[in-house]
């Protein structure tokens, strides 16, 4: 969850960033041509450069972001190799992702480790070969070798699968919608309820805001859907690299941690620590239910 999220926020900011840049600098005025009518032409332009640039500057800005959000200390380097004095834990760590990149035919990631009691674990990055790969001190602490090798490989497995550029241009494609389907509606309503006839009216930029972050929300669903498909075949990755039972172990443990006593953080759900929901929920996770996830590794054994 936390290299979704973190992808989707970075996305909205930059795509004010570019709006600026689109008009100051280009010199950009509107979707309008000299008649008032909506240009076509303009309003796809204007709707797949905010879309996709801010979809794919985000991307660019993955690893960068995730260190800062997360405090991310790098402990190896894919030219310099491993920081001196590491742990035991962490030199494991290094030692795993090495050999599970190599087998999956990717360059070697960065390995960081972040401060946290919660077991978190993510990947992130613009290029397969170019990723970084980080651990809590909570997963390595929680977890027994087996399970912490069956989590690096679903992370490694993320970027082997090219999971994050595959994000980037789907957001792309639903964020070209959701910016020119909100212009269009800003331009009726500000035509046929306020009456305007001449440029745009404060109708218009009302409208076209509140429409656009409606469909942004209903549109997020669909940018869901596809991670939560692409983390069954992460958890298959994971086993590949290690073995079925050890994937299936890591998601019982966080199902037993969910559904202790003491309520579970939200921030514990960047591996997908979630059991169920409501319908309309689901429609917004990032993950699929543990046991859902469990079932499935199951079912291909």
């Amino acid at each position: 969850m936390k290299r979704v999220v973190l992808f989707l926020a970075t996305n909205l900011a930059i795509i004010v960033v570019l709006g600026i840049i689109l008009n100051v600098v280009f010199g950009f005025t509107g979707i309008l041509d000299q008649h008032g009518q909506i240009n076509i032409t303009a309003l796809l332009t204007f709707a797949a450069v905010f879309g996709f640039g801010g979809s794919f500057i985000s991307l660019a800005l993955s690893k960068w972001m995730a260190k800062k959000a997360m405090g991310v200390q790098i402990i190896s380097h894919p030219d310099s190799g491993p920081v001196g004095g590491l742990d035991p834990k962490l030199e494991r760590v290094v030692r795993l992702v090495k050999q599970q990149a190599k087998r999956k035919g990717i360059g070697e990631p960065e390995i960081g480790v972040f401060d946290s009691p919660e077991p978190n674990a993510f990947a992130t990055g613009a290029r397969r070969n170019k990723a970084l790969v980080a651990v809590s001190t909570g997963l390595l602490q929680s977890m027994t070798d087996e399970e912490v090798e069956a989590v690096l490989g679903h992370e490694v497995s993320h970027v082997a699968n090219g999971d994050m550029v595959t994000l980037a241009l789907i957001q792309g494609v639903v964020n070209t919608f959701v910016i020119a389907l909100a212009r269009v509606v800003g331009v009726m309503v500000d035509r046929h309820v306020f009456g305007n006839e001449d440029g745009y009216g404060i109708g218009y930029f009302v409208t076209s805001i509140i429409a656009e972050i409606i469909f942004a929300i209903l549109a997020s669903t669909i940018v869901m859907w596809f991670s939560r498909q692409r983390e069954f075949r992460a958890d298959q990755g994971g086993a590949s690299l290690t073995n079925r039972e050890a994937m299936i172990s890591a998601l019982q443990r966080l199902k037993a941690m969910q559904e202790a006593p003491t309520e579970m953080p939200s921030s514990m759900r960047a591996f997908g620590i979630r059991s169920g929901g409501s319908a309309l929920g689901r429609l917004f996770m990032s993950h699929p239910p543990l046991d859902e996830r469990i079932e499935a590794l199951r079912r291909a054994a």
